[in-house]
């Protein structure tokens, strides 16, 4: 009686193994690809992160554009006034411009660094958005894997059946609520 359990309990265990092996081959896995590229640029949230920043850059552009504007200006008048007043007045003001330059070279790779900056900060918090859904959506799905095509492509290649980009998409699109906008108080504010 014991040799016969002894033996049984041997052969579930081979049993078991094979399970397991066989699992871990992947044979039988349900398996998936997204293409992220088409997925940042079609995820509205994406988007509007795009635009957002677009619309930013060129406000603080104009305000830039203006004071290098007023240097232009500056400069051309100093050319002219540069002969009638001397070259001492010619150095100091020189100098004086110079500086301006300089200051605006800075203040120009400044307002880039925080656009940078800010605009990183959005897209990485959106990208770990994005990748917590789609591990959502795997677990929801009964996916064992699924795979990042595009950009950074770890898929060199897949049957398009496998490819559910536009699925994920979808589900992102629809879970997405953009901020709602006060535009029509900052558009009331502008016309005071």
């Amino acid at each position: 009686m014991k040799k016969s359990l002894l033996i049984l309990g041997c052969a579930l265990a081979m049993i078991a193994c094979n399970k397991t092996e066989t699992a871990s081959t992947g044979e039988g896995a349900k398996t998936a690809y997204v293409d992220t590229a088409k997925l940042l640029d079609e995820y509205q949230a994406a988007k509007d992160i795009e635009s957002k920043y677009k619309v930013k850059s060129e406000e603080m552009g104009r305000e830039l554009e203006g004071k290098a504007q007023q240097w232009k200006l500056d400069a051309a008048s100093f050319r002219r006034e540069a002969q009638a007043k001397g070259p001492e007045w010619a150095q100091l003001k020189g100098q004086e411009l110079q500086k301006r330059e300089q200051e605006l070279a800075v203040m120009q790779q400044t307002m880039l660094q925080q656009l940078q900056k800010e605009s990183g900060s959005e897209m990485d918090t959106l990208v770990k958005q994005i990748k917590k859904h789609i591990k959502d959506y795997g677990k929801k799905n009964g996916y064992e894997y699924i795979y990042g095509t595009g950009d950074a492509a770890t898929v060199l290649y897949a049957k398009d059946e496998y490819d559910i980009t536009d699925k994920i998409l979808k589900e992102l699109n629809d879970k997405y609520k953009p901020e709602a906008k006060d535009d029509k108080k900052d558009e009331a504010k502008k016309a005071e």
